[in-house]
């Protein structure tokens, strides 16, 4: 199979990995409503077509946070990605860093930090949890200064983790001990062509930068226990001011539904939010990425840089996640499939593909530029997504 879209990839995802692998990165929470609709309402976004319009020089860079992107996208911030070909995060961060995008290392990375930071020349991203051990936090975050990270993504919407039940099915979680290795480890015979090259050529297979923390067991076996006992549940806005005292540059919120969360983004002096579910995989039933963005946008749009993602599988999910009032998205499963199916290779196709969709898509909307893209775009007679009413929530100090 020759994959031509990030649906493909998919497919060529699920042949490859084990189960428990391949569940992990395409399943959400509970009944994954929320999962399902995040596509929905994106391929729901409906385009106005314009013509007769000089689009023969179309450019689609942008500016964020100072760095020059080549199109409006980052790679997300995935956990375990490292477990998907040999040395994941490491091959992927490349693969952005030849696209001209930035690339953001999860803090439950098979591949640590220094690792990532050497195989490329551009700064880094990094994501990072409110962890209960504090000491922790400030070690990796004097490493990421030590290592020019440029950004810290810091995620919001997972002080205790989701539910997700195909984690459970698979044998990833719930598992444990003697048992649940020998479960993965039949997954893993039944698929040679990941086995020889993640399960033998691409160890260690442990949590890099958590391995501080956890020792010689950082593994698989560690991963949800890890996040059970660590994740801090009484994280509030006022952690954000011991974050910025021990962090200098972009802070960014991740898991931003609500415009009066927004709101509060902004006054706690934040430099921008992600409006997100986790890829649905933390409460099930919210809102949708789309559905929540423009509500935000029309709250906070002036104050702060909007990012978003959730459900982003072409150029053209890009141009309208942008019409909705984002200036720019994340990728997470996209580029997780093509890693899992064509490695860093895979990575590079994925973002080429999605570089000529948009503009495609820009062209036969009648835009050249990044900036001329919003919900004049959209039409709105057709739209359920855009807010009703023009009145605009501003924030209260």
């Amino acid at each position: 199979m020759k994959a031509a879209s990030i649906n493909d990839y998919r497919e060529l995802a699920r042949r490859r990995l084990p189960p428990f692998l391949f569940e992990y990165i395409d399943g959400g929470s509970y009944a994954e409503v929320t999962l399902r609709q995040n596509v929905a309402d994106l391929e729901a976004v409906p385009l106005r077509q314009r013509v007769l319009r000089d689009v023969s020089d179309i450019d689609t860079s942008t500016t964020l946070f100072g760095q020059r992107l080549s199109m409006p996208v980052i790679l997300a911030p995935i956990g375990l990605a490292g477990m998907n070909a040999r040395r994941g995060e490491s091959q992927a961060a490349l693969a952005a860093e030849n696209a001209g995008l930035p690339f953001c290392l999860s803090t439950l990375s098979v591949c640590p930090l220094a690792e990532v930071a050497g195989a490329t020349k551009q700064p880094l991203w990094l994501q990072l949890y409110m962890i209960k051990d504090r000491g922790f936090m400030v070690a990796l975050l004097a490493e990421a200064e030590r290592l020019q990270c440029s950004t810290l993504v810091f995620t919001v919407d997972m002080p205790v983790p989701g539910s997700r039940y195909r984690d459970y099915r698979s044998g990833l979680a719930g598992a444990s001990g003697v048992s649940g290795a020998l479960r993965r480890f039949s997954q893993a015979l039944a698929k040679p062509g990941w086995a020889w090259d993640v399960a033998i050529n691409g160890r260690p297979h442990v949590l890099g930068n958590v391995a501080p923390v956890l020792g010689k067991s950082s593994g698989l076996e560690d991963f949800f226990a890890w996040m059970r006992n660590n994740f801090d549940a009484r994280v509030s806005w006022a952690d954000i001011e011991w974050l910025r005292a021990h962090w200098k540059g972009p802070l960014i919120l991740k898991g931003i539904l609500d415009p009066q969360d927004a709101i509060q983004a902004v006054c706690a002096g934040v430099d921008g939010i992600i409006v997100s579910n986790h890829g649905g995989r933390q409460l099930d039933g919210v809102l949708s990425s789309a559905r929540a963005l423009p509500l935000i946008a029309d709250a906070v749009a002036d104050q702060l840089t909007i990012l978003a993602d959730g459900g982003i599988r072409s150029g053209l999910d890009v141009v309208r996640m942008l019409s909705l009032g984002a200036n720019a998205v994340l990728i997470g499963r996209a580029w997780v499939y093509a890693l899992a199916a064509a490695g860093g290779a895979g990575v590079t196709h994925i973002l080429n593909l999605m570089s000529a969709e948009m503009k495609v898509a820009m062209a036969l909307t009648g835009v050249t530029r990044i900036d001329a893209i919003n919900r004049d775009g959209i039409d709105s007679s057709r739209s359920t997504l855009l807010p009703q009413s023009a009145t605009r929530i501003r924030t209260t100090q």
